[in-house]
């Protein structure tokens, strides 16, 4: 089995896959539900917010439905990682099923805020325990050299989740309740239960011998919900120089050395230190970082830009980010495939950052008189780009990794993820936010645009005369413009970063061996 030292060498190896196409896809059956549950409660659940306000009768912490689920997902998905290193990604997405089912039911019967705020709390936990061991389970089933060729499969569920996920909930809050959003989450996955506990018996699960860093997994969750916070209030909530948030900063700051301390000093670390010594690991999850900084950053930034500077609706917006999305699918895919014909992934992610800077750049001259088929253009180069980022840089980690330690390093990776999405989409925020102000302010208009009113009333600007809008569309063009391009520059930094990476040959064989024969009649 090919293993990685600490400087991220790697000998190449002949071993051809040892699980059947037939075996995988019946590996897949399962997980790609697991995926879908865990992508769609991110989004399904934002068209129904005014609903459960209204029924719940409380308005002031709305914002946490959403963030509560962010914040433990987060924090919980490198401690599943490292867990299936230790029992193995079968029986943990099993118990991830289970909480992400029962928090579900207690969603659908909260009779407050405070208790859906919980329970969204606790189905963030399930949720983290869906991707990370959908992730684990392929890089089990599937060698690094060969995931492109399923690459698509998963790429495909996240995309349908995630532009499902708003028209779902709207549609099932107006048609039924909004408590439907979580009661059909049970049959999905009592379903998911069935096809994985079946599936997943193709993985024998390895003898180790290990405990958990619970003092590190205590301050890893306390880490990322401090700088989640940080990022989620900062310029919204409070100032960005305000006493609270350098407050959080110091105490974020403080805690990452506590972190580091702790995983030097612990005999099995949660990260262990052996990860981050490898430089092809380190590199490969910056790239990561800077990929989910490009998907989120754009995902924010286009509906925006159609509802502002074009005045569209809510839902023309959405139709016109369907491109963006579907071909950072066909990216994935065809990323996978140049990955196993060559073998290698580094010019993989190079030509894709690279492509991600030229899609930026070129969205940083729309403006309100820019044809729609250039718009379209334009979005199916950065979708493609940054389809050809994001599985490759958690295939890259994966096969930089030791086999013992695949688990940590696909936790590792989706947690940087979803902190590259996060710092994302807080810094275009800001500084569209500001970019607004000031080209309001020389128009002589002293409205103060909330981004996040302004996506839910469809582009309408409170305190902006209707007569005013056309001459208002234009001066706001060169706020996005400003945008777009400091997402061009974040990308040149991560062509920097690739440019630097090992380029290790990828491994012919899964990081598990397959079960005895009488396992995978079952």
């Amino acid at each position: 089995m090919q293993a990685s030292d600490t400087q991220g060498t790697a000998t190449p190896q002949a071993d051809q896959p040892q699980f059947t196409h037939q075996q995988i896809l019946r590996v897949l059956s399962g997980i790609l539900l697991c995926i879908f549950l865990g992508a769609i409660d991110q989004t399904v659940v934002i068209p129904a917010v005014p609903a459960i306000a209204a029924d719940l009768s409380g308005f002031s912490h709305l914002a946490w439905i959403i963030s509560a689920y962010l914040l433990t997902s987060t924090a919980m998905t490198p401690i599943f990682g490292k867990l299936s290193d230790i029992y193995g990604p079968r029986k943990l997405l099993l118990i991830a099923l289970v909480i992400f089912a029962v928090a579900s039911a207690c969603c659908a019967l909260a009779g407050s805020l405070g208790q859906l705020i919980i329970a969204r709390a606790f189905q963030g936990v399930g949720g983290a325990g869906l991707m990370a061991m959908a992730q684990v389970a392929i890089a089990n089933v599937v060698s690094p050299r060969e995931r492109g060729r399923y690459q698509v499969y998963m790429a495909s569920t996240w995309a349908v989740a995630c532009v499902a996920g708003p028209i779902l909930g709207g549609w099932v809050t107006e048609a039924l309740s909004w408590r439907w959003i979580f009661w059909v989450n049970l049959p999905l996955a009592a379903i998911a239960m069935v096809l994985c506990d079946r599936s997943l018996k193709v993985l024998k699960p390895r003898a180790v011998s290990a405990r958990i860093d619970w003092i590190g997994a205590l301050l890893l969750t306390a880490t990322i919900s401090v700088w989640l916070l940080v990022l989620s209030w900062g310029g919204v909530e409070v100032p960005w120089l305000s006493t609270t948030i350098l407050a959080l900063v110091a105490t974020g700051v403080g805690l990452i050395a506590l972190l580091v301390f702790q995983e030097r000093r612990a005999a099995d670390p949660l990260l262990p230190p052996r990860l981050f010594a490898n430089s092809v690991f380190v590199r490969g999850v910056l790239i990561a970082f800077f990929g989910a900084l490009g998907l989120f950053a754009a995902s924010f930034l286009l509906p925006l830009f159609f509802q502002l500077v074009w005045g569209l609706d809510a839902a023309t917006s959405g139709i016109l980010l369907v491109p963006f999305l579907g071909f950072s699918c066909v990216g994935a895919y065809c990323a996978g495939t140049l990955a196993r014909r060559r073998g290698k992934m580094k010019a993989i992610m190079v030509a894709g950052l690279c492509g991600c800077v030229l899609g930026f750049l070129m969205l940083a001259v729309l403006d309100s008189s820019t044809p729609r088929i250039v718009m379209i253009a334009y979005q199916v180069v950065l979708g493609f780009c940054i389809g050809m980022i994001m599985p490759s840089s958690l295939v890259c980690v994966q096969n930089a990794a030791d086999r013992r330690d695949v688990g940590s390093a696909t936790g590792s990776v989706l947690f940087l993820r979803t902190m590259g999405g996060a710092f994302g989409s807080t810094l275009v925020g800001a500084l569209l936010a500001n970019g607004f102000a000031t080209r309001l302010m020389d128009l002589g208009i002293a409205a103060r645009i909330d981004l996040g009113e302004v996506r839910h009333a469809g582009g309408a600007i409170a305190g902006v005369p209707a007569a005013m809008m056309p001459q208002v569309q234009v001066a706001l063009a060169g706020a996005f413009h400003m945008a777009f391009f400091a997402c061009a520059v974040l990308m040149a930094v991560a062509v920097v970063v690739a440019l630097g990476i090992r380029d290790l040959p990828l491994r012919t064989a899964p990081a598990n061996e397959p079960a005895e024969p009488a396992a995978l009649a079952h």
